[in-house]
Formats: structure tokens, C-alpha cells, sequence
């Protein structure tokens, strides 16, 4: 048995090492070997992992496309594997601090960042965790709209704090620098809360698995 956290893939040499970063968190805390594995862009991909008896973890803060159709594919129809739920709106206490930590203040106006999708679903999950943040609008980066700087501008008038629903620097978090807000807060990236929350739907899939057996 193993753990395989999987990630989107990135060409940023940064996300690489926040991927890295999270599994090595997760590695003292479960009772299994952890791999790092991608749906896209970067290698190894989940197909190559996933060898033998795993639970896979997709560390996906949506579920769009490539945790509904990519990674299922990858694993293929394998009764030894356990896909869990992606990490997605549990890693929203983690984002609130990351709004602290880049100086947020009580009575701001937040709008959560998001990469984007033209998944219905994954949006959903988004404005699920923008309504679980308390934020008072969400933007996007790519692919949806509206965009993040038309949202800031929006709710001008008052301080504004832009959560990054990204969780790992790179191009997409660059472009937050030119949004008009008061406050960015940092991609979500290697936090506590992010390796507690992956660890539980870990222990949650053995847990279902030892029912099983």
C-alpha cells in the first residue's frame, strides 16, 4: 500500500517544489510509503505510480476535469486503488490564514482568485469555498469569468483582500500583482492545514477499505 498525492503539473519549477514540499509534510504523519504523481504537464503521471495498492489523493482545490476524468482514467479499473475526494474547499482554513499572514484586516472586502475551468462543477466548488471564506465575490484568472481585476473594481470604495485560491506560485499568481487590490495573499502552497487535511482523507480511505476487506 501506498499514498499517491496527485497534483495538476505545472512547467513552473516552483510548483514542482511545492509539491514536493506537501509530500514531504505527509510522509511523517501516515504509516505508508508517499509518492508525488501529475494528471498533466509533468512527469510521473498517475498511471506510472500507481502500481500496486494505493490511495490516491488528488490535491486538487476543484473537481474538474482531470479529477473526474484524468486521474480515474489513469488508475484505471483497479479494486486495489482508492480515489478520494480532492482536497478543495478543506483547504479554506488554510487560505484564511494565508489572508492574515499578508495583512488582512477585519471589514476588508475579499475576492477569492481562482485559476478557472469550463467545468460547471468545479465552479461550483469555488464559489463554495468563496462562500465558506466569507468573500463577497470571486474572479478568475483564465477560462471563466468575470476576471480578477473587474471583481476588485467591483467592490472599490472599500479595502480590498484577494484570496488565492492557487496553491502554488507561478504565472496564474503573477498576475494577481496587477489586479488593483490592497492585499494578495500568497498561493496556498506547503501549510499545516493543507498536509492535516490530505492526511485525513487518507486515513478516511484505509478506514473504508479495512470495512471492505
Amino acid at each position: 500500500m501506498k499514498l499517491v498525492l496527485a497534483f495538476h503539473g505545472t512547467r513552473d519549477p516552483r510548483g514542482a517544489v511545492v509539491c514536493e514540499e506537501i509530500a514531504a509534510l505527509v510522509r511523517p504523519q501516515v504509516d505508508v510509503p508517499v509518492e508525488v504523481a501529475y494528471a498533466d504537464v509533468r512527469q510521473p503521471d498517475v498511471r506510472s505510480v500507481v502500481d500496486g495498492p494505493a490511495v490516491v489523493v488528488p490535491a486538487f482545490l476543484a473537481a474538474g476535469y482531470h479529477v473526474r476524468v484524468d486521474i480515474p482514467e489513469q488508475i484505471g479499473n483497479r479494486p486495489d486503488v482508492v480515489l478520494t475526494s480532492p482536497l478543495g474547499v478543506d483547504a479554506v482554513p488554510a487560505v484564511r490564514d494565508r489572508l492574515r499572514e499578508a495583512g488582512f484586516r477585519r471589514g476588508d472586502a475579499v475576492v477569492l482568485a481562482a485559476a478557472g475551468s469550463s467545468d460547471v462543477r468545479a465552479l461550483a466548488d469555488v464559489k463554495r469555498a468563496a462562500a465558506l471564506l466569507g468573500a463577497c465575490g470571486v474572479g478568475y484568472v483564465a477560462t471563466a469569468t468575470p476576471r480578477v481585476p473587474e471583481v476588485v473594481a467591483g467592490v472599490r470604495g472599500r479595502r480590498v483582500a484577494v484570496a488565492s485560491w492557487l496553491l502554488a506560485p507561478g504565472v496564474f499568481h503573477g498576475s494577481l500583482a496587477e489586479c488593483g487590490a490592497d492585499v494578495v495573499s500568497d498561493p496556498i502552497g506547503a501549510h499545516p492545514l493543507v498536509v492535516e487535511a490530505l492526511v485525513r482523507k487518507y486515513y478516511a480511505a484505509r478506514a473504508v477499505l479495512r470495512q471492505s476487506a
